[in-house]
């Protein structure tokens, strides 16, 4: 009897009633299974114990439960068996597609842009595959697909990571690893550890030499390296304004052109580590140059990174509202030289003072507003006092609040600047999401510049 086939009539639990708990209910009741749905109720203490099932003989957790939490706790004690939803799906994939491959990529910044260039370079090069996981389709609803994949491109994030043990990837990329999720992982060393799981997991390991937390952290002949350098052999990197693999080449003398820079959009640094990272990827999974070239080229960013709302009477409004951690707000910062820095939200943990320290020549003024807003202030007060800044409170909804920090931002605004929304939290206080805040924040500079 299969994994699929043990399935029919077991008594199963889905730990979270999200995206990712409805796709898995949505299988396990498609195998046949005796599947429950359990969330989070407003109960006190441990009387949320109480609402478990009997008799439960598999539980899938969605990523975002934390390990100790009192539910999972008593699962264990109970002696059930707990599968996460990406090591449920491999089990899937063995009996419904088991010639199908996986590749995953993971970093604090970068990971949705970085797995739909590799989409892109699937399409252009009429690969049978797609993206999902943290971003797309869920990797249980991949698998499970009418029309079976040859290959899926999986973004994880940390907490899919630490809850996965079982897959066997063909090839991994690590773009980069920075202060995140403190909160949930605990410690910043917690937090790393769960990235670099990954390595265990894969044939073949992919990392940005240009991050100093994963040069630091690994060690091994068996890894190719990408950066924005000149590549020695065995790596991947940029000559001028070509982008360079030595790894994949027939020979380790040879050296084979990529794409160009303007193949690249935006022809920023750290998107161009991105696109060195899914050329690495495609290329380990035998995808040739020109198709890469061609995915690349005619692959544009989601809203909300980095996109330009607005160039008038010489300044730029920028939306790059996805940058919800200092790691991604610094990138975001290093891209301009004279910012109007819009920030603040909620922190998840993460300290703001290297990214104030790194940025602050790039800064001309801040707008805070959000919870965590005076852990910016605090370090601009430490690092750079002569910043201007400008809180702004909120009065009432989201949108009259985006409404009041735009015009704090005319005021300050002169030509030459950039007004930047890079928050260097997350939105959640405030803000549906980092979709809303970044919607609203295009809506009032378009209503009032």
């Amino acid at each position: 009897m299969n994994f699929v086939q043990s399935l029919a009539g077991k008594n199963c639990l889905v730990i979270g009633a999200g995206v990712t708990g409805m796709a898995c209910q949505e299988a396990l009741v498609n195998f046949g299974a005796n599947s429950k749905l359990f969330d989070e109720k407003v109960k006190a203490g441990a009387d949320i114990v109480n609402e478990i099932p009997s008799g439960v003989e598999l539980a899938i957790i969605s990523p975002g439960w934390r390990d100790d939490h009192l539910v999972i706790s008593k699962l264990r004690s109970d002696g059930v068996e707990i599968l996460s939803e990406i090591d449920f799906a491999w089990q899937v994939k063995q009996v419904l597609a088991p010639s199908q491959k996986w590749i995953a990529l993971t970093g604090t910044n970068g990971k949705t842009t970085t797995i739909k260039m590799v989409e892109s370079i699937f399409k252009a090069a009429k690969i049978n595959g797609a993206a999902c996981g943290n971003v797309g389709e869920t990797v249980i609803a991949s698998v499970c697909a009418k029309k079976p994949l040859d290959y899926l491109a999986i973004e994880l994030s940390s907490f899919q990571i630490h809850w996965s043990n079982l897959p066997k990837y063909e090839s991994v990329a690590v773009l980069n690893i920075a202060e995140d999720h403190i909160d949930w992982h605990g410690s910043f060393e917690a937090y790393s550890q769960a990235k670099l799981k990954l390595l265990k997991h894969s044939n073949k390991v992919i990392l940005n030499k240009s991050d100093s937390e994963l040069s630091r952290r690994t060690s091994s002949d068996l890894i190719t390296w990408f950066s924005l350098d000149t590549p020695n052999a065995g790596e991947l990197g940029v000559v001028e304004n070509l982008l360079i693999d030595r790894a994949f080449s027939a020979s380790p003398s040879q050296a084979n052109e990529i794409a160009e820079l303007v193949d690249i959009t935006p022809t920023v640094p750290h998107n161009v580590l991105n696109a060195l990272a899914a050329a690495a990827l495609a290329l380990s999974i035998g995808i040739k140059y020109e198709d890469i070239k061609i995915g690349l080229k005619n692959f544009s960013p989601d809203h909300h990174r980095m996109e330009l709302v607005l160039s008038k009477n010489e300044i730029n409004w920028i939306d790059d509202s996805k940058a919800t951690n200092p790691h991604a707000a610094a990138a975001s910062l290093l891209s301009n030289f004279k910012v109007v820095w819009i920030a603040g939200g909620l922190a998840k943990g993460a300290s703001m003072s290297d990214l104030v320290k790194r940025c602050a020549s790039r800064i001309k003024a801040v707008i805070l507003i959000g919870e965590d807003r005076e852990l910016i202030a605090k370090a601009i007060g430490d690092y750079s006092p002569k910043i201007e800044v400008v809180r702004v409170n909120q009065l009432s909804d989201a949108k009259t609040l985006m409404n009041d920090v735009v015009s704090a931002a005319i005021k300050l605004a002169q030509p030459g600047d950039t007004v930047l929304l890079a928050p260097a939290c997350a939105s959640m206080d405030q803000f549906d999401s980092y979709v809303q805040r970044g919607q609203l924040f295009a809506q009032a500079v378009k209503a009032q510049v």
